[in-house]
């Protein structure tokens, strides 16, 4: 992550040299349950680049991989040798690709050429997080694998290149053809056109001397639920190689949510806010994940706490209730305690026990069969408010990720609107790439919204802001509850504390 790298001592590897120090490996010194649950990083978002959103493939070719590549189709020069960061470029074929298309000049160029249509969809790029806990070789050969697997073994050209400005942020863009090549190494179809047919087998006519039909896609590479499969895949492939490499992090695709845990998941710092937190400055995002993760150890701590006493009364209400009863032996002692020669003097927690008391006198408790009831109802308090907190949480980054995007959207909306007035030529690629950041964030933006509106749900971000700042003000009054649930606990484990004091009297 930074140039700081933990030292430890070890055996002398210089005769004479009395402070040598070797790397710290940390899989070495972590017990084994911390070892288990430590989580690396997972980010993969997936898009298409199409000519309407004024993107191309060779465009897109050359700033991945940081070079000067020439578009055919509108005779445009992209220029980006002077991109940082870009470690290591590769292209990878099928078998039955044209071997020319190992030059990524050509291969891009024959995607464009090919394409004829101004809305036409030229590639898919896929973002990928690679482990900071690997090397540059096995992220490497992590990337390549998982590529060769998952996207060249089913028909697909790719063209990865591994990013890494020594930011904490290594991740690679794998750019894949959609037109799918026939065996001969030309050029299929996308789709093709299927005749709609009636019980017996025959065309339908379509009453305008034609026969019904619709199109259907040559290869199952845009089915919606490829997304998905790759992103399973690519946790996997990631985990066998931190396996391999004996990591204890792993990855996991899916959200807390979908893997059952009752987790305030964390949000996405993002590079600049990293960069700035590594160097002890603190951020907006930082400041919320710091908050994150302390609602995260009150939760588990009460957890914890709740599920110990809840197990002992339980036990110790399954047992007879009599003379002999802990909660008998309790009051008894109460009464007795401070008198000369009682065996309960120095019980300590018999001296500090007023609030006890008042916790069974005002529940009205006077055996442990009413103690486990009232346990046992607030466990089930604890599990309603840890839901409620929970889910308002998940839904107040889902808002939070909105807003930003909407904020992004509105602050970038201007430098996108000045590049489409601009007439294609040098002084537009250089501002395009003066403004790389920007429009990035802006293109981000869009796709991200138009996925919102494609899934049904309007652009409302006074809404969204409205509903954030209610679920903050309920969840903040639910926190207040699960914070008061902590002195009835207390005093119960003081019960217990003093149950087990009384039985060695």
């Amino acid at each position: 992550m930074g140039s700081y790298t933990p030292q430890t001592p070890c055996m002398l590897r210089r005769k004479g040299h009395p402070l040598c120090v070797c790397p710290f490996q940390r899989s070495q010194f972590i017990p084994a349950e911390r070892r288990r649950t430590a989580i690396a990083i997972f980010h993969m978002p997936v898009q298409i680049i199409k000519r309407s959103k004024a993107k191309s493939a060779v465009g897109a070719a050359a700033y991945r991989s940081g070079t000067k590549m020439t578009n055919e189709w509108d005779g445009l020069t992209h220029d980006y040798t002077r991109k940082r960061g870009v470690v290591h470029s590769e292209i990878i074929l099928p078998p039955h690709a044209q071997p020319e298309f190992q030059d990524r000049n050509t291969l891009w160029n024959s995607v464009e050429i090919v394409e004829k249509t101004r809305d036409a969809q030229l590639a898919r790029e896929i973002e990928i997080s690679l482990p900071v806990e690997l090397n540059r070789e096995e992220q490497l050969q992590l990337a390549r694998s998982f590529i060769r697997d998952t996207f060249v073994a089913a028909g697909m050209c790719a063209d990865f290149s591994i990013h890494d400005k020594k930011d904490g942020n290594p991740h690679f863009h794998v750019m894949l053809t959609i037109r799918p090549l026939k065996e001969d190494g030309q050029w299929g179809a996308k789709c093709r056109k299927v005749y709609e047919l009636d019980e017996n087998g025959q065309r339908i006519p379509n009453g305008k001397g034609g026969w019904k039909n619709h199109r259907e896609d040559t290869t199952d590479w845009n089915d919606k639920g490829n997304v998905e499969k790759w992103r399973a895949a690519w946790a996997t492939y990631a985990n066998k190689a931190l396996e391999a490499a004996g990591r204890p992090e792993r990855i996991d695709h899916r959200s807390y949510e979908r893997q059952g845990i009752d987790k305030i998941p964390s949000i996405h710092l993002g590079v600049a806010a990293s960069q700035m937190e590594r160097k002890g400055i603190a951020t907006e995002k930082g400041n919320i994940n710091r908050q994150i993760a302390a609602d995260n150890k009150l939760l588990k701590e009460i957890k914890a706490r709740i599920t110990r006493i809840y197990k002992w009364t339980k036990e110790q209400a399954e047992k007879s209730e009599g003379k002999d009863s802990i909660m008998a032996q309790f009051y008894e002692a109460q009464l007795l305690t401070g008198k000369p020669g009682s065996r309960y003097g120095k019980i300590r927690n018999l001296k500090e026990s007023a609030a006890l008391f008042n916790f069974l006198n005002g529940n009205h408790i006077t055996s442990m069969e009413q103690l486990y009831e009232k346990v046992a109802a607030m466990n089930k308090d604890y599990y309603s408010l840890r839901g409620k907190i929970v889910t308002a949480e998940r839904r107040i980054k889902v808002l939070g990720e909105h807003l930003s995007m909407w904020e992004k959207y509105e602050r970038n909306k201007g430098t996108r609107r000045q590049l489409d007035k601009m007439k294609p030529g040098k002084k537009k690629e250089q501002f395009e790439q003066k403004h790389g950041a920007e429009l990035a964030l802006y293109d981000a933006a869009v796709r991200y919204l138009e996925k919102l509106k494609a899934n049904g749900e309007e652009i409302t971000p006074k809404k969204w802001q409205a509903e954030a700042d209610r679920l903050k003000a309920e969840k903040s009054v639910q926190y207040q509850k699960m914070k008061a649930m902590r002195e009835d606990i207390k005093a119960v484990e003081n019960l217990k504390k003093t149950a087990e004091q009384l039985a060695r009297t």
